[in-house]
């Protein structure tokens, strides 16, 4: 089409406020789609400072390991009275608060146990650094 063609259907009144109206319609719909973005980001910026705030109000501190802890634990996973446990811990050889290493007694039998996470529990036979099988020499 030519120009002339063009500026003369843009110069009819009819066509000028159907055009108007097709704007304005245009503009509130952009206009709501900036609102919503703008309404979300507020939103999940106020969530993820929330959580930010809820994470440094946390403990930073690891559990420690301890005798008692480690009994605690022991006791709990062979399902033994914890007043009266028939199994003891006689050393914790590493605290580690995700792998700890200790050595259990049950009638003079020493094993290794390893306590992970502070809730697992595995227990093996105890060997001395030429190899030798310990629990089998005590018994």
């Amino acid at each position: 089409m030519k120009v002339r063609v063009i500026i003369k259907k843009l110069s009819n009144p009819r066509v000028r406020r159907r055009l108007k109206i097709g704007l304005c319609v245009y503009g509130g719909v952009v206009m709501i789609g900036l609102l919503f973005k703008l309404v979300y980001d507020i939103g999940y910026f106020n969530a993820q400072s929330l959580k930010n705030d809820t994470n440094t109000e946390l403990p930073i501190t690891h559990p420690v390991l301890t005798m008692e802890s480690a009994q605690r634990i022991v006791s709990g996973a062979l399902k033994e009275d914890p007043t009266n446990p028939k199994t003891t811990v006689d050393q914790i050889i590493d605290s580690n608060h995700k792998l700890s290493a200790i050595i259990i007694e049950n009638n003079k039998l020493k094993k290794i146990a390893w306590i992970i996470d502070m809730r697992l529990f595995f227990t093996g036979d105890l060997f001395n650094d030429a190899g030798y099988n310990l629990t089998k020499g005590i018994e």
